[in-house]
């Protein structure tokens, strides 16, 4: 409502209905040439909707300049360090270019100014006891000052007031400076630079050394989930549908170094799989494992390339993941962990370990020798991530009798060290499993049916790795045959794939019926030509792509390479179905 400065016609009205009176005073006294529409911008509660007007009161206020400059120089000493670093800037550009901190705030609650004011004699009473009489006249009637201080103004004495301040506790002394702060990076200036500049101010001394930006998240569209927006996503509804280590697994794995999370429902699938895997891994060396040790000491077999290839990985993963954490990385933490156990440990190691387990394998121990306590470290290194999980996976190795796993240091179930030549060998292995994989699908190989293989090097080494270990190839890739030259000349059709000084050959006589293939590749040949036209006329279109959204025009670009790539691939399988002798 208007006061008593706008004078006894308007005072008292409300501020719209007092717009509305201006204009007819001007109207009636012939002072007004003209109206029209004046689009700018006009500041709304983001609680209440209405329209904010401004107006000049009396506040309190922090003089910052020289609370500042200590925490300026701790930031740029490297005393107090950010990662990611480039927030440092940021919270350097702010304390540069600092003002005075208004304090004050009109609200119903908060923690009252210590202000009072003497209504004899106007006197300004501030100090940390409240007044019973005035200083200057002895009057006892004061009034505290309504106003409430600014959250942030208690906030910034989180890390000490927490602790006992301004008393000396043990407390205080023990725990006072810290290591790290975890925050978002949108009160940096709200909270983290006050609070370093208040440990300077009262205890002379950084409130903590490290600070940790965290990722953001936000709604899919890549909007702050709030409540007007109705766009939020809440975690208790996610840890019910999908599991509550799938909740924390799948933010830890999208939270990528200083970048914002764009978070949707469907995210967390991933978590949710990732856990049936871990389970399901458990399962297969439950059903694997020998009732007890087996082979006395003297009787253990030595171990196998993929042994000593797995523990080699080990020994990898566990010094990835510590470094890692000591850079802040905890999503190339959990990758870590996860590429292990899903492409390393299942996908190889454990494919590998079938023909030896079992009571017609070729080493029925080995599961308790190695696969159990490797998978053991494994938990121990996921724990972190997903805390429910690992400790029943733990307690059942272990048949629910021994400390919780958040005691187990990594290393502690298992010697793991780097092996260069089990890396080195296996790598070859993989590599040319890869490409007789790719082949198979290429060609449209049926999966039951092995495919005779051949492979030209004039590397000894690798010639001598792929023969001594073939039955790996023979099971991961399903090699009927394997046949190491230094040259090959293919005299039939022939698939072909190179790696580095490898050639692999896969001849496709009797493997598929090469007319029919032919045919059928012709016709998807044509249907993708036909589509690559079609997505080059809309991508050629200017009007299309200066009037579509960007994300619809990047999918047809996707799609575009995509059908690309795919035709290319047609053409070469069809170049070498051709190749007869």
């Amino acid at each position: 409502k208007m006061t008593s400065e706008a004078g006894p016609l308007f005072a008292g009205l409300d501020r719209f209905e007092c717009r509305k009176r201006v204009v007819a005073d001007m109207e009636a006294a012939n002072l007004l040439e003209k109206i029209e529409d004046h689009t700018h911008q006009v500041g709304h509660c983001s609680r209440t909707g209405d329209v904010i007007e401004p107006r000049v009161s009396i506040q309190w206020f922090v003089k910052m300049q020289p609370l500042a400059e200590p925490a300026i120089a701790a930031v740029k000493s490297g005393d107090i360090t950010f990662h990611p670093a480039r927030w440092s800037k940021v919270y350097l550009d702010w304390m540069e270019n600092i003002r005075d901190w208004c304090i004050s705030r009109q609200l119903w609650w908060g923690h009252r100014i210590p202000v009072w004011y003497c209504e004899d004699c106007q006197e300004v009473i501030v100090q940390r006891e409240d007044p019973t009489q005035c200083p200057s006249c002895s009057s006892t009637r004061l009034q505290q000052d309504p106003d409430v201080l600014d959250t942030w103004f208690s906030s910034w004495l989180w890390p000490f007031a927490t602790l006992g301040w301004p008393k000396k506790t043990a407390e205080l002394d023990y725990f006072y400076p810290t290591n790290v702060l975890v925050s978002g990076y949108d009160i940096i200036f709200f909270w983290i630079a006050r609070m370093i500049m208040a440990g300077y101010e009262f205890l002379g001394e950084k409130p903590f050394s490290q600070v940790y930006i965290t990722s953001m998240i936000k709604d899919a569209q890549g909007r702050i989930m709030s409540k007007s927006l109705k766009n939020g996503i809440d975690p208790i509804d996610m840890i019910e549908q999908y599991g509550a280590d799938a909740v924390r697994y799948s933010l830890v794995a999208l939270a990528t170094e200083g970048q914002d999370i764009k978070l949707s429902q469907g995210k967390f699938e991933m978590g949710r799989n990732f856990g049936n895997k871990v389970w399901n891994t458990y399962r297969f060396i439950l059903a694997n494992r020998q009732p007890t040790a087996g082979n006395g000491a003297a009787d253990t077999p030595a171990p196998q390339l993929m042994d000593r290839w797995i523990l080699s990985r080990l020994a990898a993963t566990q010094d990835l993941v510590a470094a890692s954490f000591d850079r802040y990385k905890l999503n190339d933490a959990l990758n870590a962990v996860y590429d292990f156990l899903w492409h390393d440990y299942c996908d190889w190691y454990l494919e590998l370990l079938k023909d030896r387990v079992g009571p017609q394998g070729s080493d029925p121990d080995i599961v308790n020798r190695v696969a159990t306590p490797v998978l053991e470290e494994v938990m121990i290194l996921l724990h972190p991530f997903m805390p429910f999980i690992t400790e029943e996976i733990w307690q059942g190795l272990g048949g629910g009798a021994r400390d919780s796993i958040m005691r187990a240091a990594p290393g502690s179930r298992i010697a793991a060290t780097l092996d260069p030549d089990a890396d080195g060998q296996m790598r070859i292995l993989r590599q040319i499993t890869l490409v007789v994989r790719n082949i198979r699908g290429e060609m449209s190989i049926p999966p039951q049916r092995a495919v005779p293989t051949i492979i030209a090097t004039t590397n000894t080494e690798s010639g001598k790795v792929l023969q001594e270990f073939a039955g790996y190839l023979k099971r991961m890739a399903k090699v009927a045959s394997l046949e190491v030259r230094e040259s090959y000349q293919p005299s039939e059709a022939t698939a072909t794939g190179i790696i580095s000084d490898m050639e692999v050959y896969v001849p496709l006589a009797g493997l598929i019926d090469l007319g029919v293939e032919r045919q059928r590749l012709e016709k998807e040949r044509q249907r993708l030509e036909q589509f690559l036209r079609s997505l080059a006329g809309k991508l050629q279109n200017e009007k299309f792509v200066a009037n579509a959204p960007a994300d619809v025009v990047q999918k047809e670009r996707d799609k575009f390479a995509e059908c690309e790539s795919n035709h290319q691939k047609i053409l070469r399988t069809l170049a070498t179905l051709s190749e007869t002798s």
